[in-house]
């Protein structure tokens, strides 16, 4: 399995992979208004060269072969000493591989040579992922209901890890 960057180029990569994995997450959580809703707000062309082109978001993606598996966007230095990871899927037949954790893990070495000593990311209350996060370090330091528009709300566990530095 090879983790690569992404840029640019590879945002319909990422919004055809994203396609695949919103639904099967969120179908039993959110209503399908707010998943098409927050599809659009952060999955399209336009959002995510923003995301990568003013945001200083950046995208990891899981290859093997020609075929991908998942991808990640994170943010270094989000502020001082943290990287913020912003998204983190797995195609749901590719789910319990190892895919998740190799994606991590790269995160992992990227923060630390950002300098940075936490990792930090919201989880949706209700996400399966909470239990993934927990099995990787993450502890849930905190609760946040983040107004998105159209009068919908995220409401997300807030997760950090502390990064072991050498």
């Amino acid at each position: 399995m090879e983790i690569r960057k992404a840029g640019p180029a590879d945002t319909a990569l990422i919004n055809s992979l994203a396609a695949m994995v919103w639904e099967p997450t969120y179908r039993e959580i959110l209503t399908k208004a707010q998943l098409d809703y927050m599809f659009e707000m952060m999955y399209s062309h336009a959002s995510l060269q923003e995301q990568l082109q003013h945001k200083g978001h950046q995208f990891l993606l899981a290859r093997e072969g020609s075929s991908f598996y998942g991808f990640v966007s994170y943010e270094l230095n989000c502020k001082p000493g943290t990287t913020k990871i912003h998204k983190l899927y797995v195609l749901p037949e590719s789910q319990g591989r190892g895919v998740g954790a190799l994606l991590l893990k790269a995160i992992e070495r990227e923060a630390g040579a950002a300098g940075d000593t936490v990792l930090t990311l919201n989880v949706n209350r209700f996400n399966k992922a909470y239990n993934f996060y927990t099995k990787a370090g993450f502890t849930k330091t905190g609760e946040e209901d983040i107004h998105i528009g159209n009068g919908y709300l995220m409401e997300d566990f807030i997760m950090e890890k502390q990064l072991h530095t050498l």
